[in-house]
């Protein structure tokens, strides 16, 4: 049978949302007459999730369950989701439920008018911090500067996508994703559907500051060579700086003065140029890393258990 939604929802450690987010799909895709599919990639969970993920498929046959051998990441499984998609249309979504799974008719009817590409845009953010919605804000407004695709503002992975934009990007193949930057480098028509973040249903964010700030290095690095261009501006503004300081110091010690005389003065340039080169390999190494992991040619995933057909 010719499947026209497929839901891909990554999991890791979602035992308490599962059934009501089993639920309200169901409930929501059932209204639409046409054919679907829930995939659930289990990402190395550890509370019973796996388990459930089977009990589930075993008495619904929309679910699809993918288990991974271990944790790879939220990235990862939203790409092991595209390699098992069967549908017409693709669809991500959270499974906290934060992503209402009612929006995905809003997007689908996009999606029929023509549009392959209809991701969600955040207008109202509940249960959320200041500080996580400072820091988010910040986050897609600092992407959307220095990045070399414009990828829209107050969006995250929420989003349709038509079988043709899924096929190719079936075929990037890099290990530090970013998909939603992905989905925006690919083109096609594409336009955003506002809707309103609900609150986490149960258990606790899987994304913590520092996980915040590891998804925005890779977002960065993926999709822009700024880092590389600000170590460059510190390295021409030291240089700058320093030649325009040599006749400046010579013409001071001839006129006799004592303002620079000590070691503070080379102390403090020793250490300024010091950090800016740190800094620079720092920089360098991050790109290194990634060209050292895409070398190794390792599978993105292992995948424990899977639908065979």
């Amino acid at each position: 049978m010719k499947i026209t939604y497929s839901i891909i929802a990554p999991i890791y450690n979602e035992i308490e949302n599962l059934p009501l987010l089993h639920h309200r799909v169901t409930e929501v895709m059932e209204s639409t007459g046409k054919p679907w599919e829930l995939i659930l990639v289990d990402d190395g969970s550890t509370d019973g999730s796996t388990e459930k993920i089977r009990e589930l498929a075993a008495v619904d046959k929309h679910i699809r369950p993918v288990i991974f051998a271990r944790n790879f990441g939220h990235q990862i499984a939203i790409t092991a989701g595209w390699d098992f998609a069967r549908g017409d249309a693709v669809v991500i979504i959270d499974a906290d439920l934060q992503d209402p799974p009612e929006v995905i008719l809003d997007l689908a009817k996009k999606w029929q008018e023509g549009y392959e590409v209809v991701y969600a845009v955040r207008a109202e953010r509940e249960g959320e911090t200041w500080f996580k919605k400072f820091t988010a804000s910040m986050f897609y407004r600092l992407i959307y500067r220095i990045t070399d695709v414009k990828i829209p503002v107050d969006t995250g992975d929420f989003r349709l996508m038509d079988r043709k934009v899924v096929e190719v990007l079936k075929q990037m193949k890099e290990r530090h994703r970013f998909p939603r930057g992905m989905s925006a480098w690919v083109g096609f028509k594409q336009i955003g559907v506002e809707y309103k973040r609900a609150a986490r249903h149960a258990g606790v964010t899987k994304y913590p500051f520092k996980k915040m700030l590891r998804l925005a290095l890779n977002a960065i690095t993926s999709f822009s060579y700024f880092p590389l261009q600000v170590a460059t501006f510190f390295g021409f503004l030291s240089a700058g700086v320093s030649i325009l300081a040599i006749p400046v110091v010579a013409i001071m010690r001839l006129i006799g003065s004592h303002f620079f005389e000590g070691q503070a003065t080379t102390l403090i340039s020793v250490l300024f140029l010091g950090g800016v080169q740190l800094i620079s390999l720092g920089i360098l190494g991050e790109y290194i890393g990634r060209l050292y992991d895409e070398a190794k040619g390792r599978p993105l995933y292992i995948v424990r258990d899977a639908p065979k057909e």
